[in-house]
């Protein structure tokens, strides 16, 4: 009998997601990185079940943009002999072959226009109701499909969780950011979203620029944003070495 894959579950159970809303945040996905995929919901139900012990490699880069976990971290199994592999419309199982389940060799944040790995994420706000400027730091993981980066924060390194959607144009580096802050600090559990361009170095170890956004108060401030590498790896150990406040 199947275990059923209870990581994947929890992930999009966290994320508020219903199976069928999941379905649909992969196909946007796919459309986003240039593969348009069929996931529907009975996919999603055959992977929570187990059925499907490994997603093809066009799900699972969808998945990793979905979630901005890497495949490894999202309770799918390795199978040494293949196994099942994802049929969204619920019919036979196939076999895949061992090289459909690897993932890529981490590489250097230098190498090739690779941003993928772990960074430290700083940046700078003032905050009116106490009259002082702050600083907000998360280790976040960045994954990459081809010039998208999906950037979440590692759960453990702060108090709010941080996400940014980002496209790559040479140095240039665009995109959205979203923070659910801490329910129990000063701002409650706001919700708090806005743009972000950033310049990436000549090494590709550090991204500078500024964010933009609205206040409590609804005024649009703006502010510094550094990303600085850390580990081309995303392996569960390094994830679990950086899943803690920045020091």
């Amino acid at each position: 009998m199947a275990a059923p894959n209870i990581t994947l579950r929890t992930v999009r159970t966290r994320m508020r997601m219903s199976q069928d809303d999941f379905a649909r945040a992969l196909q946007a996905a796919g459309h986003r990185v240039g593969e348009p995929n069929d996931a529907n919901k009975r996919l999603v139900q055959r992977w929570e079940a187990g059925v499907i012990a490994a997603p093809r490699p066009l799900y699972a880069r969808a998945l990793e943009v979905v979630t901005g976990l890497p495949i490894t971290l999202l309770g799918f199994a390795a199978m040494p002999d293949g196994g099942a592999v994802d049929d969204p419309h619920g019919g036979n199982s196939l076999t895949s072959p061992m090289g459909d389940l690897a993932t890529p060799t981490p590489r250097s944040a230098a190498v090739h226009g690779s941003h993928e790995g772990v960074w430290l994420s700083r940046y700078q706000y003032h905050s009116s109701s106490r009259g002082e400027s702050f600083a907000g730091q998360h280790f976040v993981v960045v994954l990459q499909h081809g010039d998208r980066l999906t950037v979440r924060s590692l759960p453990g390194s702060a108090a709010s969780s941080l996400s940014l959607d980002l496209t790559v144009d040479g140095a240039v580096v665009t995109g959205t950011w979203v923070e659910q802050t801490d329910p129990a600090g000063h701002y409650r559990g706001a919700r708090y979203h806005g743009a972000i361009q950033l310049l990436v170095e000549p090494t590709g170890r550090r991204m500078v620029g500024k964010w933009v956004g609205f206040g409590k108060d609804m005024d649009v401030n703006t502010g510094p944003w550094e990303l600085t590498f850390q580990d081309a790896s995303t392996s569960k150990t390094t994830l679990d070495r950086y899943n803690t406040p920045p020091g």
